[in-house]
C-alpha cells in the first residue's frame, strides 16, 4: 500500500533501497551486500526503537528475504567464472 506521508524511518529505509538497487544495477556485488545487510539492521534498529510498527518491519523484512534471494550466489566468483 502506498502512502502519501512517511515517516523519517520509512524515507530513510527507502532510501537504502534505492541505494542498493543502484549497486545492483551498476554491478557493484561489495557495495550491494553491504547495503542488504544494512537494510535488515537498520530496520531491525528502527522497530526495536518503536520507530516501525510490526507491520513496516515485516514488510521491509520482506523486502530484504527478496534481496537475499536475489542475491543468492551473487558475487565475484560467479560473475567472472560464468
Amino acid at each position: 500500500m502506498f502512502r502519501l506521508f512517511r515517516s523519517r524511518a520509512e524515507k530513510e529505509l527507502d532510501g537504502i533501497i534505492a541505494e542498493l538497487r543502484q549497486f545492483l544495477e551498476n554491478n557493484y556485488k561489495d557495495q550491494a551486500h553491504t547495503m542488504r545487510e544494512k537494510l535488515h539492521t537498520r530496520a531491525k534498529e528502527l522497530y526495536d526503537a518503536g520507530k516501525l510498527n510490526a507491520e513496516q518491519f515485516a514488510s521491509y523484512e520482506k523486502q530484504y528475504e527478496a534481496f537475499t534471494e536475489q542475491m543468492k550466489n551473487y558475487n565475484h566468483r560467479t560473475f567472472y567464472h560464468s
